[in-house]
């Protein structure tokens, strides 16, 4: 079942998405060669834990308990990635998805992030991996229906030659991380069986999954981990989004492009 938010509620929500928001301006300033994903991840922790936060990821179960606040998945790997001791070098990826919350709602987002300088599909992956999530949220205000948008962002995929992961997609949230409506960002039966309106009151979080080729996965043997089954490099971009009466709200903005435009 769908539960729609009050606008009261949804103010509630832009506090834990805030802080998300902050996790990733502190990841963005820590990304460098020859850093670890642990140290990045011990940095968030430490922000969440100053904040009364409670982080979504740690704990959450599965043959093994995800142990880590942040999914840090570098290169081929598209979510779920173990933070470690291992370090960044010129040319990877990351894609780190991180979330809290606060007084008892929650907030979600993901990034992918350059290191150094990365070669030209994976510039290009990086780009039409954010654009396609700007594609949604523009759509959000201009659609009734979710598949409308989904098909948007498929189609947009498929024209630069990528393709979209079919195995993982977004979600509703709200007082909990996952709740209804399940949200993808492609079009099948199952995404018009289980469509949904886009209505006011509505709080999804939006993640495309961007393969730089096959569409194929694996889960990797510590039971979390998901790669490219070709090891070609992914992107994953993801924001929690509200739909109020003036149109979609991003409740995790980029705080980097907000000091930008101002």
């Amino acid at each position: 079942m769908i539960i729609l938010k009050s606008r009261r509620e949804i103010e509630k929500m832009r506090e834990a998405g805030h802080l998300v928001s902050e996790a990733h301006q502190l990841i963005t300033s820590m990304i460098r060669p020859g850093i670890s994903t642990a140290e990045i991840d011990r940095a968030v922790e430490k922000l969440f834990l100053e904040r009364d936060a409670i982080p979504l990821f740690k704990g959450v179960p599965g043959p093994v308990p995800f142990p880590s606040v942040c999914c840090m998945s570098v290169n081929e790997e598209i979510v779920h990635g173990i933070p470690s001791k291992k370090k960044l070098v010129e040319g990877d990826i990351i894609s780190v998805d991180t979330g809290c919350k606060i007084k008892g709602w929650c907030g979600d987002s993901a990034w992918t992030y350059a290191v150094g300088e990365v070669d030209e599909q994976k510039q290009l992956l990086l780009k039409v991996g954010e654009q396609t999530l700007d594609l949604a949220v523009e759509q959000m205000g201009k659609c009734r229906w979710w598949s409308e948008v989904a098909r948007q962002m498929e189609e947009f995929v498929d024209q630069h030659g990528f393709s979209s992961v079919e195995e993982f997609v977004g979600h509703g949230i709200g007082r909990d991380m996952h709740e209804d409506p399940q949200v993808p960002h492609y079009v099948d039966k199952e995404t018009l069986e289980k469509d949904f309106e886009l209505k006011p009151g509505l709080v999804i979080a939006v993640e495309p999954m961007v393969n730089a080729g096959t569409k194929n996965l694996f889960i990797r043997n510590d039971h979390w981990t998901v790669s490219t089954k070709d090891g070609l490099p992914s992107v994953h971009f993801e924001h929690t989004i509200a739909m109020t009466s003036d149109g979609p709200e991003i409740l995790t903005p980029r705080l980097d492009k907000i000091s930008k435009s101002i």
